[in-house]
C-alpha cells in the first residue's frame, strides 16, 4: 500500500491546527488546571509559572505546529513509501 505523502501531510496540519485551537481555548478558559496538567504531564513543578496568551500567539502557533506537523507527515509517508517499495 502506497500513501500519498501530500494528503497525510495536509491532514497532518490540519489535525495539529484543530488541536492547537482547542488546547488554547482551554488555556483561556482554564490556565490554572492547564497549568498543572501540562506540569503532571512534563513531570515538572509549574505551578510558579504562568500562561501569557494572546490571540497573535494562539494564530503564530498554529501555523507554526501546522507547518512542523505536515512536513512531519509528508517525511513518514515520504519514507514509508521508499521502505515499502
Amino acid at each position: 500500500m502506497k500513501l500519498d505523502a501530500t494528503k497525510l501531510g495536509l491532514a497532518s496540519g490540519g489535525a495539529f491546527a484543530i488541536i492547537w485551537l482547542i488546547c488554547s481555548v482551554l488555556v483561556m478558559l482554564i490556565p490554572t488546571g492547564m497549568m498543572e496538567m501540562t506540569g503532571q504531564m512534563m513531570h515538572a513543578d509549574l505551578s510558579t509559572m504562568q500562561w501569557h496568551i494572546g490571540i497573535g500567539g494562539v494564530v503564530l502557533g498554529a501555523i507554526a505546529w501546522s507547518l512542523v506537523a505536515g512536513v512531519t507527515g509528508w517525511l513518514i509517508a515520504t519514507i514509508y513509501n521508499r521502505l515499502n517499495g
